[in-house]
């Protein structure tokens, strides 16, 4: 009923999880990860006490084989059961059991394993492993790109219900108090890939800060001239529209930039990122 794939991004230190099911609120099941330690897709009849204890485990040193062994050893059902772990050394291992209905299996490479059953061919978790490959970027996008070349190619036989996308880093999450950097949710949707999507770019829009640094605006006498004329419009400055980057502009910017939950985006330096800056001109109508 789901395939998912776990991954460990070399460069940044990422782990995540993403998953798809005809299961509603999917992500409120499969997906496990804590920054520094590894992650965990446990599915299939799943034993959502493979997420902790398998955690636990990796963060005392196991490998995921030793892991997803332990976690099996004495579980009556292991054989219905389908899991996959990766550590923070990008190290995978996957386990399905004889039990799991087919198609049922997974696909072990360097940092990630794909895993599924009830999929209509074993070209789901292949077609998964391939796009997380030759995708370019950070791990949430070829998470993402897993994913749906995983629903490209038949996916869960029964169809689609929902997804989720989970990816830690150390002091990731919402103003460093956690480490979930990105964990979005598609609890019932005809076609939750695509809304998993949908959803991710508006979290990267408002809250994340892994575009390109070189995609940054500054605020040039042209750019302060169109943010007062935009800010007075939406009624957040009303000062003169002079090209002038004061105190009292960049307050009204400050206020819009709260109300439109784009605080971690706000920079002191002059510039504006490049997502804010189409973003504005998106609201002011700009060709």
């Amino acid at each position: 009923m789901t395939f998912s794939i776990v991954a460990y991004d070399v460069k940044t230190k990422d782990l995540g999880v993403a998953v798809e099911s005809k299961f509603p609120a999917v992500g409120a099941t499969v997906p496990f990860a804590q920054a520094g330690v590894g992650a965990v897709a446990t599915q299939s009849y799943a034993n959502t006490t493979y997420g902790p204890r398998g955690l636990a485990m990796l963060k005392k040193g196991k490998t995921p084989k030793k892991v997803v062994e332990a976690l099996t050893a004495r579980d009556r059902e292991r054989e219905k059961r389908q899991v996959g772990v990766v550590d923070a050394k990008g190290r995978t291992y996957s386990f399905t059991g004889k039990e799991c209905h087919p198609w049922a299996g997974h696909l072990v490479g360097k940092g990630y394993a794909c895993q599924g059953n009830i999929l209509v061919s074993e070209d789901v978790v292949e077609a998964m492993a391939v796009a997380f490959e030759a995708t370019d970027g950070d791990l949430p996008n070829r998470l993402l790109a897993a994913l749906a070349a995983g629903q490209q190619a038949g996916g869960d036989r029964r169809g689609q219900q929902s997804a989720a996308l989970l990816v830690v880093r150390e002091k990731g999450g919402y103003a460093g108090f956690n480490d979930r950097w990105i964990d979005l949710r598609v609890d019932d949707h005809p076609r939750p890939i695509d809304e998993l999507h949908r959803t991710f770019l508006i979290w990267d829009m408002t809250m994340l800060t892994r575009e390109d640094p070189r995609s940054v605006v500054d605020i040039t006498r042209d750019v302060a001239l169109f943010l007062q004329r935009f800010l007075a419009r939406a009624g957040y400055y009303d000062g003169p529209a002079n090209g002038t980057w004061d105190a009292r502009t960049e307050g009204a910017f400050e206020a819009w930039m709260g109300v439109e939950n784009l605080e971690n985006k706000l920079r002191k330096d002059g510039k504006i990122w490049g997502s804010v800056w189409r973003y504005l001109q998106e609201k002011a109508g700009a060709p």
